[in-house]
C-alpha cells in the first residue's frame, strides 16, 4: 500500500462494502436479505435436487436466499414464506464520507470487502505477474525466507549481517523496515554471496533463493520507497 507502482493499490484502497456486527444507527443503509427457511423451502418445492439444479444454488446453504433464486415459478411460490433478516452489510457506494468513516470506526479489519478481494484468482494472479513489486520470479510479493530450522541467520551472524540474523526475531515480533534498512540488506547481500561458498557448497545450493529474493525485495524497497518485513 505504500508502493506507488503496485498494481493492486488502487482495488485495495477502494472499499465496497463492510460488515458490521450491531446494526443499530445504520438501519437506513444496513442491507437486509428475505430468506426461507430450509426445511419450509423443501416442504414447499417439492423435488428438492430438481429445484437445487434449475436455481443453481449450493446444496451446502444453510438457508434458501431469494435474491439466489432464479426461476419465477420458484420465486412466486417461496416468497409468501420468506423473513427479511439483517445481513449486517453496508454497501460504501453513494455514502458521504463522514457516513463511511462512522462505519469503518465500527467495523473490524476482516469485516472489510475491497475491490481486490472482489477478483478471481486468475484476475489476481495476472495482476501480480505484471506488477512491479513481483519480485518472487513473477508470482507475487509474498514468498518463503525459509523454514525455522534455516541455518541462513546463523550464517550471517557469524559473519556480522545483523537483519539477516535476526531474521526469525523480526518475522515474530512484525518488524517492519525502511528503505534505509533495504541499502543495509543490499550489503548484507553481498557479503552472504562471499560466505556461502567458504561455508560449503551445499549452504550455497540450499540458501541462494532466500538470497536472491531478499536482494530483489531490497531493491524494490529502495525504488518504491516502501517497507517490508519477514513473516
Amino acid at each position: 500500500m505504500e508502493a506507488k507502482n503496485a498494481s493492486c493499490k488502487d482495488l485495495r484502497s477502494t472499499i465496497i462494502r463492510v460488515h458490521v456486527d450491531k446494526p443499530k444507527g445504520f438501519e437506513d443503509i444496513v442491507q437486509y436479505e428475505d430468506i426461507v427457511d430450509l426445511e419450509v423451502a423443501k416442504k414447499k418445492v417439492g423435488d428438492w435436487e430438481d429445484f437445487i439444479k434449475r436455481n443453481r444454488i449450493n446444496k451446502e446453504s444453510d438457508a434458501i436466499y431469494m435474491s439466489k433464486v432464479k426461476k419465477e415459478e420458484d420465486i412466486k411460490l417461496l416468497k409468501p414464506c420468506a423473513k427479511k433478516v439483517c445481513t449486517g452489510w453496508i454497501e460504501m457506494e453513494g455514502l458521504s464520507d463522514e457516513r463511511k468513516a462512522e462505519v469503518l470506526k465500527v467495523a473490524g479489519k476482516d469485516d472489510i470487502i475491497t475491490g481486490w478481494d472482489q477478483l478471481e484468482f486468475d484476475e489476481m494472479n495476472e495482476l501480480c505477474s505484471k506488477c512491479p513489486l513481483s519480485w518472487d520470479k513473477g508470482r507475487g510479493c509474498i514468498g518463503a525466507f525459509g523454514p525455522d530450522t534455516s541455518k541462513l541467520p546463523e550464517i550471517a551472524e557469524k559473519y556480522d549481517c545483523p537483519i539477516v540474523a535476526s531474521a526469525p526475531k523480526s518475522a515474530k515480533s512484525h518488524k517492519i523496515f525502511t528503505p534505509e534498512d533495504a541499502e543495509n540488506l543490499l550489503k548484507e547481500i553481498e557479503i552472504l554471496r562471499d560466505a556461502l561458498p567458504k561455508e560449503g557448497k551445499v549452504y550455497v545450493n540450499r540458501y541462494k533463493g532466500p538470497v536472491e529474493r531478499m536482494e530483489a525485495v531490497a531493491k524494490i524497497s529502495v525504488a518504491e520507497e516502501c517497507g517490508w518485513y519477514f513473516f
